[in-house]
């Protein structure tokens, strides 16, 4: 059987770190959870060793104070394939990636297999116009830019094959939130990998506060087309 894990990073996840692993537990109880977390003040960590005590299946790596998305992903990305997993599967931790849909993610033959909003049968829920606005005009645009043929870019669901995961972090990543997600897809595609689309439901967090800002917008405008640059 092949070994599955879960990265997801967390920063004041306390609230939806409970519900995940045991809504993950009940599809897929094979599957390993590794949640990265970045100090989170609201004790996301101490819950998570306390779940791992008493059910198994999850486990956590501290930071030291917040350190970006894209590190968060990268170092989780790298322990999850030391620990010799098969697929890897990258989502959020504040259940707008619903746990439910992992193992259909991970029955579709594809190095990379994107939970898409934007595919038929896909979309988002409870999402305030202007963050739709944004994530569309961020797929498109970097669809635009970079001359990919996926909808969604900027969505962070997705279950990765392990010898394509080492590939496309065989060089440092240089970009964070939105571009972080459409260069990992961005250098799969470009190394030749099979990737796929199938459609999810986002639905926007009950519990929490959303950490995307206008940054990683920015970030995302002037990074994206440096990516065609520097092929």
């Amino acid at each position: 059987m092949s070994k599955v894990i879960v990265v997801t990073p967390t920063y004041n996840e306390r609230e939806n770190i409970a519900q995940l692993h045991a809504r993950l537990r009940a599809v897929a109880p094979e599957v390993e959870i590794l949640v990265i977390d970045d100090g989170s003040p609201d004790g996301t960590a101490e819950l998570v060793d306390e779940l791992a005590a008493r059910d198994g299946g999850i486990s956590v790596h501290r930071r030291d104070g917040k350190q970006g998305l894209a590190s968060a992903y990268v170092l989780g990305f790298e322990l999850a394939l030391e620990r010799g997993a098969d697929r890897i599967v990258q989502m959020d931790a504040d259940l707008s990636h619903a746990p439910e849909d992992v193992p259909r993610l991970l029955s579709v033959e594809a190095d990379v297999v994107i939970g898409s909003r934007y595919v038929q049968g896909g979309g988002t829920v409870n999402w305030p116009l202007h963050r739709r606005l944004l994530s569309r005009c961020g797929s498109f645009y970097s669809r635009t830019c970079l001359g990919l043929p996926f909808r969604d870019l900027t969505g962070g669901f997705k279950a990765w094959r392990r010898h394509m995961l080492s590939s496309v972090l065989s060089r440092p990543v240089e970009s964070d939130g939105y571009a972080f997600q459409v260069e990992l897809t961005w250098r799969a595609w470009r190394a030749g990998g099979s990737i796929q689309e199938v459609p999810i439901i986002f639905t926007e967090r009950v519990a929490g506060v959303s950490k995307i800002d206008r940054g990683i917008a920015v970030e995302a405008a002037w990074l994206v087309p440096a990516l065609r640059l520097r092929r």
